[in-house]
C-alpha cells in the first residue's frame, strides 16, 4: 500500500521472537487479516498478539502507545490493546514492535453496525469517558499521530487538492461546499482532550453482538474531540448516527468539525488507497455520501 512499506512475513516475526522473546518463540504464529494500513497483526498462540509497524511513520507511536495505553486502559468502558512485552529493530527490521494480549472479537468491517443504535451508545460512552479522562502531559496532535485533532483549516490543502484527484468520481461542486461548510465551523475553544484519532470500522471490535474493543491508538493525543466524532460517520448512520450524538451532548459548531473530519479523511483516503486496500476505499466512499445527505 505504501512506498515506503516494509516487507513483514511470518518468518521475519519468528525471528524476530526467537531472537528477543525466546519464551513466546514456539507458539503458533499466524497473520490476522486487516484492512489497516500502518501495521501488521500476528496471533500469537490463543491469549497473545504481536503488532509491527510497516512503516516509519507508525514507528513512531510506539513509545507513546508504551506509555500511556496502561495508564488509560482502567479509566476506559472498552477493551483497548496494553503493551505488555517490546522489541527493537534488527537487520531486516528497523522499527520497534511489541506484544499485547489478544483482544477477542470480529471487526466491524466483517459485522456492520451502521444501523446499531446501541453500539452507537457504547461507542459514544467510550469516547465521552476518553475525552474526561483527567491524565496531564499528554502528547498534542504532531507527526507521531498523523496530525489528527489539529484544528480542521490545517486540513484545507490536502482536502482541496483530493477533491480535484477525485475528478468525476463525486460531485465536485456538492462536496467542496460540504467542506467549506465544515472549515468554516467555529474552531475548538476548549483544552485539549485526549482523543482516539482515527475511530473507523478497522478499529472497533464486536463480540457477541455488542462493542468490546477498540484498537489502533496510533492517532493518540490530545486535540480537538471533533476529530473522534467522526465516527458519527464513518461507522454509523441515520438513528445510530443521532443515538452516538445524543449520548455526547455535542454542540453545533463540534459536530460540523467532525463532519469535516469525517468528509476529509474519506477523501484523502479514496485516491491514496483506491488500488490496493478496496475494504478501505468502500468505507471512504460510503462516509463522502453520508457526509453529502447529510448536508443537503
Amino acid at each position: 500500500m505504501h512506498a515506503d512499506e516494509a516487507e513483514v512475513d511470518e518468518a521475519l516475526v519468528r525471528r524476530l521472537l526467537t531472537t528477543q522473546l525466546p519464551g513466546w518463540a514456539s507458539l503458533p504464529l499466524r497473520r490476522v487479516p486487516s484492512a489497516g494500513t500502518d501495521n501488521a497483526m500476528y496471533r500469537l498462540g490463543d491469549d497473545l498478539a504481536v503488532r509491527l509497524p510497516r512503516r516509519e511513520r507508525a514507528a513512531h507511536s510506539a513509545d507513546k502507545e508504551a506509555r500511556w495505553l496502561p495508564a488509560l486502559a482502567p479509566l476506559l468502558p472498552l477493551a483497548i490493546p496494553v503493551p505488555i512485552a517490546f522489541g527493537g529493530p534488527i537487520e531486516e527490521y528497523p522499527w520497534p514492535w511489541y506484544v499485547h494480549r489478544w483482544l477477542p472479537g470480529d471487526d466491524a468491517t466483517e459485522i456492520p453496525i451502521a444501523e446499531d443504535i446501541g453500539a452507537a451508545q457504547e461507542l459514544a460512552v467510550f469516547v465521552k469517558c476518553l475525552h474526561g479522562v483527567d491524565l496531564p502531559g499528554g502528547p498534542g496532535p504532531g507527526a507521531h499521530n498523523f496530525f489528527r485533532g489539529v484544528p480542521l483549516i490545517q486540513r484545507d490543502t490536502r482536502t482541496r487538492e483530493a477533491i480535484e484527484a477525485l475528478g468525476g468520481s463525486v460531485d465536485t461542486e456538492v462536496v467542496s461546499s460540504a467542506w467549506r461548510s465544515a472549515v468554516s465551523a467555529p474552531p475548538w475553544a476548549g483544552p485539549p482532550v485526549w482523543i482516539h484519532g482515527d475511530l473507523v470500522p478497522g478499529n472497533l471490535l464486536v463480540r457477541d453482538g455488542r462493542l468490546s474493543a477498540v484498537i489502533d491508538f496510533g492517532g493518540l493525543a490530545v486535540g480537538d474531540p471533533a476529530c473522534d466524532m467522526l465516527a458519527a460517520w464513518r461507522v454509523f448512520a441515520g438513528p445510530a448516527r443521532q443515538a452516538f450524538r445524543d449520548v455526547l451532548s455535542v454542540d453545533d459548531a463540534t459536530w460540523a468539525r467532525s463532519r469535516g473530519w469525517a468528509l476529509s479523511t474519506a477523501l484523502i483516503e479514496v485516491p491514496y488507497y483506491e488500488r490496493s486496500n478496496p475494504l478501505l476505499v468502500s468505507n471512504a466512499r460510503r462516509t463522502i455520501a453520508e457526509v453529502v445527505a447529510d448536508q443537503s
